[in-house]
């Protein structure tokens, strides 16, 4: 969000500093997911935890890039938090138990390059012109850059 939130926060009519009401939703739903998610993989399964995780993420920034208002963003914050809680948490704790210490590395330099990755498409199609909505949907992996 932060390298949309330029754009984004004129589109919607706030104020700049209310990027920090949808990023504490988020850091809110990823904690309470996180605290759940040894439950839900137990019951469940991390497979399934992990593909229910995958798909709520997803849907929330497909969600961001059809929003045109400042409270489903903050709707749409939770699905999000909770989703990335619950995957993070999933895949650290299968990696865990089934590899070796360097793998866990391998996985969190891969999320670092997603985390890199996700503001340069969104910051490519801002420079193309196009709205941070587009780029909402390319991140949501539902349309090509």
């Amino acid at each position: 969000m932060g390298a949309a939130w330029p754009a984004m926060f004129r589109d919607l009519g706030v104020p700049l500093d209310y990027a920090g009401f949808i990023a504490m939703i988020v850091a809110a739903g990823t904690v309470i997911s996180s605290l759940f998610s040894g439950n839900l993989i137990g019951k469940f399964g991390v497979a399934t935890v992990t593909t229910f995780s995958v798909g709520m993420t997803a849907l929330a920034l497909m969600g961001f890039a059809y929003s045109h208002h400042f409270l489903y963003l903050c709707l749409l914050a939770i699905p999000l938090g909770l989703g990335a809680g619950s995957v993070d948490s999933a895949l650290n704790n299968y990696v865990a138990l089934h590899f070796q210490a360097s793998h866990m590395n391998w996985l969190h330099s891969f999320w670092g390059v997603g985390a890199a990755i996700g503001p340069l498409i969104m910051a490519g199609f801002l420079a193309k012109g196009q709205t941070w909505n587009r780029g909402y949907e390319a991140i949501a992996g539902f349309r090509s850059a």
